[in-house]
């Protein structure tokens, strides 16, 4: 059911989102050097690694790293960077890898390649079991600003109380708060 309710409203998204999805294509393109998505290598279900698209919010050199561990975030982002982040806009494209399955609409936001401490925690926890979201538990909780230990623990509890009501809470909360771009610090 859970796959089913994803395909039908990543559909929906798409159809109401398109129009907004080449704006904001269009404008990175006119703003940046490089290409409009940016794909990284993200870690999926039973730690699977899979290409997850963005759109592109920081300059084409920048190290492949969580935002976090970058000297100076800010120095890093596009014209129109920070105003993507901010907007949630640059996530738009992981409509796609919902339609692929990689993804759902709510589950753990899937961890870069290279965050072995936040994988290797998951995968104790049993939280590798899960598809990585677009939102997720601790996303509405703290998202950046949460450090990893507390965000596998709502990752853990997600795990324990996931379920359709429960997944629309969540979409309802990150609505909320991307409307109120609440809890992004860069």
């Amino acid at each position: 059911m859970k796959k089913i309710f994803d395909i039908l409203l990543a559909l929906f998204a798409l159809s109401i989102l398109l129009i907004p999805s080449i704006i904001v294509a269009i404008m990175v393109k006119l703003t940046s050097k490089g290409p409009m998505l940016y794909w990284s290598d993200r870690v999926g279900i039973n730690n699977s690694i899979f290409k997850m698209p963005k759109f592109r919010s920081m300059k084409i050199d920048t190290p492949a790293v969580a935002t976090h561990l970058l000297q100076d975030p800010k120095s890093v982002l596009t014209p129109i960077g920070n105003f993507l982040r901010k907007s949630s806009l640059d996530e738009l494209p992981q409509l796609w890898c919902i339609l692929k399955g990689d993804m759902s609409f709510v589950g753990p936001r899937p961890a870069l390649f290279n965050q072995d401490d936040l994988i290797e925690l998951r995968t104790q926890e049993g939280v590798d079991k899960l598809v990585p979201g677009l939102t997720g538990w601790a996303q509405v909780n703290g998202r950046d600003e949460l450090p990893i230990p507390e965000k596998v623990a709502l990752d853990v509890e997600y795990m324990s109380k996931q379920g359709f009501w429960f997944d629309i809470y969540i979409i309802w909360l990150t609505f909320l708060k991307v409307v109120k771009r609440d809890g992004v610090s860069h």
